[in-house]
């Protein structure tokens, strides 16, 4: 398994500033270091105060691609989409100059949309620089709930970058970054707050019974250490990944 690096806040405020600083300055490297960056962000309730800080940082934001860890299938318009959750609380203020690459597409099917989206995410200079997770109370990340059809199958997915989901726990249909992308990203984060979201974690990463679960899997098959940025704050609710931290 990839280290598990803990970094622990009294409260979701100082947790956002350091996590935005830390993210702010891996993409600040990677555009000095090869003219651009990409960054993949999740949704939910978690994120907005990180998104905030982040937006206030001052890098080479037009140098900066963000796309997002998974979306339901709805427009940015939808209260529900994790596209217009970022234009709200992130493509603001400095980061307002940063590109973005959304995962959703007008298309008869999800299937469509996935394809579309893949093909769009497959332009992205490659590896992510930087990946933010969250993770939910049954243990998900990303759009992998445990109760998604052929869920085996599809943490494994190597041959295609976005992937369409579905899963009763979910509620809706989703689109995700396949896990291999995400892990290959140079840096990968998780953020989860909450003291109930903290025992599920720990329980994911240490027990037998949670080697199945897709954040164990994403911890063990990352590239690099993982971060895991937790404070007591945050709502423990079971709500979905696209919600990122449970998102």
């Amino acid at each position: 398994m990839a280290e598990a690096i803990w970094h622990e806040f009294p409260a979701s405020e100082p947790l956002a500033e350091a996590l935005a600083e830390t993210v702010a300055r891996h993409l600040a490297a990677a555009v000095e270091q090869r003219g651009m960056a990409t960054i993949a962000v999740s949704g939910g309730s978690t994120p907005p105060p990180f998104f905030s800080a982040l937006s206030r940082r001052k890098i080479d934001w037009p140098r900066v691609t963000v796309t997002l860890v998974d979306e339901r299938f709805v427009p940015p318009s939808s209260e529900r989409s994790n596209a217009g959750l970022a234009a709200r609380h992130l493509l603001q203020n400095e980061a307002a100059q940063a590109q973005f690459v959304g995962l959703y597409h007008q298309a008869e099917t999800i299937e469509e949309a996935a394809e579309k989206a893949d093909e769009e995410i497959g332009r992205l200079p490659l590896p992510l620089d930087v990946g933010v997770l969250g993770m939910g109370l049954d243990g998900h990340t990303a759009s992998f709930f445990p109760d998604a059809e052929d869920i085996a199958l599809k943490l494994r997915v190597e041959d295609r970058r976005v992937l369409p989901i579905y899963a009763k726990s979910a509620g809706e249909s989703r689109l995700t970054l396949s896990l291999p992308l995400l892990c290959r990203a140079r840096v990968l984060v998780l953020h989860v707050e909450g003291e109930e979201k903290r025992r599920v974690l720990q329980a994911a990463l240490t027990e037998e019974d949670g080697a199945k679960l897709p954040v164990r899997i994403a911890v063990e098959q990352a590239a690099a250490p993982v971060g895991i940025y937790w404070a007591p704050g945050g709502a423990d609710t079971q709500r979905s990944p696209g919600d990122q931290s449970a998102s």
